[in-house]
């Protein structure tokens, strides 16, 4: 349906332009470093001339108000700034800056002044400040640097957990079937299938999660692209604001910020790698290489349950199997204390204990199942 009267939404987008700016002067008053006060002091008078444009909309249809303060949540995120420091509110402000940074997409007013792209960039630039400075003295950056946020952990868990998947699952639908009282050659084709059927859909998914998430990136860099072309100097200015969020002085930063924008391929590029986060080179890797990789962790998981009946049968099978996997997932629990910092004993019994009631619950249950078929 179509808008009929847009005073109530002026109004909307005014309140939020004036609680952005209290906010973040309020940020600016609090933070003791000088290079992040003029960011948020920066930030505040963008907000505030959205505030002016908002309000000349207003008298244009004769609907100037009362001067406008923050509202409870501008205020009391700025009480916590002031009394705990900025620091302490960033990660708010960063999730709202995501939040709204779509908010004026749809409005073709705002569209036509060019505010989403300065709150595309408003939201980029809480996005660099929330993260640590690469060269920065902040206490997650000591972290790393002393090892307690190792860059490759994301990649050893996401190991661990692929073939802990395939582990319990195909432990669990072994167990179920010998449960039911099935020859053991009708639980190795049944191994066999569940190995075959949860490695296929873990590779499947990851193909379609990384090919989903290139396809967004490459999305994410042809909007870059088309700001940097209708609004040079916006861009090279939220550049120069995100080089000195991460403590570069105003002069450097302003002259890196120049150089870069001056040449269009390599200004998206570090636009892509600065705002977005993104490799424009990689996209977030290959979706062929992520799928084979979930798929052989999942099938090196699964394969452990199947082993024993390749050259055994009955219950000498099912101990061994059941033998196998404990070891395997006592092992797998122990390995998650390299990025978990618990204890080997306590993740290593957690994890078995985990897998053990998967495969009981599925041996009871194929059990039952097998009592009720044979009548």
């Amino acid at each position: 349906m179509a808008e009929t009267n847009p005073i109530k939404r002026y109004r909307s987008n005014l309140q939020d332009e004036v609680d952005s700016a209290a906010l973040y002067r309020a940020m600016a008053a609090a933070e003791g470093n000088p290079q992040l006060q003029e960011v948020y002091r920066r930030l505040a008078q963008v907000e505030e001339a959205h505030a002016e444009f908002w309000k000349k909309r207003l008298v244009g249809l004769g609907a100037g108000d009362r001067k406008r303060g923050p509202g409870w949540r501008s205020r009391t995120l700025a009480w916590m700034a002031r009394r705990f420091g900025p620091a302490t509110v960033l990660p708010i402000v960063n999730a709202m800056e995501r939040t709204g940074s779509a908010g004026y997409d749809s409005q073709p007013e705002a569209v036509l002044a060019g505010l989403p792209a300065a709150e595309r960039s408003h939201a980029r630039i809480m996005k660099a400040m929330a993260q640590p400075p690469r060269g920065g003295i902040s206490g997650g950056a000591l972290a790393r640097i002393e090892g307690r946020h190792r860059g490759g952990g994301n990649a050893f868990r996401a190991a661990v957990l692929g073939a802990n998947d395939g582990l319990v699952s195909n432990l669990s639908l072994v167990t179920g079937v010998v449960g039911a009282d099935l020859s053991s050659h009708d639980v190795l084709l049944t191994g066999i299938a569940g190995l075959v059927a949860g490695a296929c859909s873990m590779g499947l998914g990851e193909w379609l999660s990384v090919n989903s998430a290139r396809e967004y990136y490459q999305q994410q860099i042809a909007t870059e692209a088309d700001e940097l072309a209708e609004f040079p100097e916006e861009e090279k200015q939220e550049l120069m604001l995100i080089y000195q969020a991460k403590g570069i002085p105003e002069g450097q930063a302003k002259i890196l910020a120049d150089r870069i924008i001056g040449n269009p391929d390599t200004a998206l590029d570090t636009l892509a790698r600065e705002e977005l986060g993104i490799d424009p080179q990689s996209l977030g890797g290959s979706p062929w290489s992520a799928a084979g990789t979930s798929f052989l962790l999942f099938a090196a998981g699964a394969i452990v349950p199947v082993i024993p009946f390749f050259f055994a049968g009955g219950m000498a099978a099912v101990g061994i199997a059941v033998g196998l996997s404990a070891a395997a997932m006592f092992a797998i629990g122990a390995g998650t204390t390299l990025y978990t910092g618990r204890g080997v004993a306590f993740s290593g019994l957690r994890q078995l204990a985990i897998g053990i009631v998967a495969a009981a619950i599925t041996y009871g249950i194929g059990k039952l199942i097998g009592a009720v078929a044979t009548g």
